[in-house]
């Protein structure tokens, strides 16, 4: 087992990783205030591993409230975190009662979210069972819903208690969803850890092909990246950089997510599509070069994600991108690529090289 520490001062809490964690109930036990959960996961998780993990806390005096939600990025709303809400009221929950999510970002997002606002915030414990979450959204504190304007647009800051990655739920992860959580384990070589970037080139057929120690490296490498990035700017207020620079790619993206219909395209997929846009935008600055960009196109296509982005229209993609929660006091702030492995935060990027590199980068 491997374990990593998010440094929060008095809300610091570790992050394992590793092959068996579900049944590992002593480690749960250790981060509960009392001995009964509110165990949040989906329809498609849920007959996977709920009965494993349930089983292991039942052994050890853990009360269980299962709440099991419809799957998929659609059901990221209002409804969904209202019948977590309903469930918690129904079986009693109070303050002591600690909420664990058991699935992936959608799951972790939704659940987190009833956490922080639940009788005003309740423990939560994150459990992520695709590659996706294990190396991005389960740590750091991000919790939230869609709005049918904006993705994640209603949503709080709220820490886990513990992130618990068994590498063991990515055996039945579609090889789509494999795929989409590729785009956020590459995203962190492009930011800010070019050895990880060249240690991906190597190794992407066998972390494609599922082998354990790799993926396990590639899930401890983005969480120990992710986890510098949190510590030092945790609400991302960093005028210059800090953890907006995790967002490479996101800007675009959610634009791809919202204007395509929430699930049309996963997250990951949108990443990868936005990131060459941004890629793009780069070397139009003159901070890429087109060889740049055509190595991260290479790479993309080597995990099987899309390297074009839907033709939504120009307009489009500034009106969607008007929405992002990087935009301050009306100014755009995008994340580019100065250089492979340095993202910067840019305010002032003219309109027609973002415009033109939509178009280079949209169709077929």
């Amino acid at each position: 087992m491997r374990r990593l520490n998010v440094a929060l001062a008095e809300r610091s809490y570790p992050i394992l990783i590793g092959d068996g964690l579900l049944s590992r109930a002593d480690e749960i036990l250790a981060h509960l205030r009392t001995p009964r959960v509110a165990l949040v996961s989906n329809t498609t998780v849920a007959p996977l591993y709920l009965e494993v993990l349930a089983g292991g806390l039942g052994k050890v005096g853990v009360g269980i409230t299962p709440i099991i939600l419809p799957d998929g990025e659609a059901h990221k709303t209002w409804e969904s975190l209202n019948l977590i809400y309903d469930a918690l009221l129904a079986a009693r929950c109070d303050r002591s009662t600690t909420v664990v999510a058991l699935g992936g970002g959608v799951i972790g997002d939704l659940a987190g979210f009833a956490a922080a606002t639940y009788q005003r915030g309740v423990p939560f414990i994150q459990i992520p069972t695709t590659l996706l979450s294990q190396v991005d959204s389960s740590v750091g504190g991000k919790t939230g819903i869609n709005h049918p304007r904006g993705k994640n647009m209603v949503g709080a800051f709220w820490q886990p208690k513990l992130v618990l990655a068994d590498t063991d739920t990515l055996r039945t992860l579609p090889d789509r969803e494999l795929s989409a959580g590729m785009a956020e384990v590459i995203k962190y070589g492009l930011i800010r850890d070019l050895p990880f970037l060249e240690w991906l080139e190597a190794n992407m057929e066998g972390l494609m092909a599922r082998d354990g120690e790799l993926l396990a490296h590639a899930i401890e490498r983005s969480c120990a990246n992710k986890a510098e990035v949190v510590a030092a700017d945790e609400f991302e207020t960093a005028k210059d950089g800090g953890r907006a620079l995790l967002n490479l790619g996101h800007t675009f993206g959610h634009a791809i997510e919202t204007g395509m219909g929430y699930g049309a395209w996963l997250h990951g997929e949108a990443v990868a599509a936005g990131t060459l846009m941004a890629a793009e935008l780069s070397r139009r600055l003159g901070w890429l070069a087109h060889a740049d960009v055509e190595r991260i196109r290479a790479l993309l296509l080597r995990t099987g994600l899309p390297v074009r982005a839907p033709d939504l229209g120009a307009a489009r993609y500034l009106e969607l991108m008007s929405h992002d929660k990087k935009v301050i006091a009306g100014s755009l702030r995008l994340i580019l690529l100065k250089a492979l492995g340095a993202a910067v935060t840019s305010a002032d990027v003219p309109q027609e090289k973002i415009v033109a590199a939509i178009a280079a980068c949209c169709g077929e």
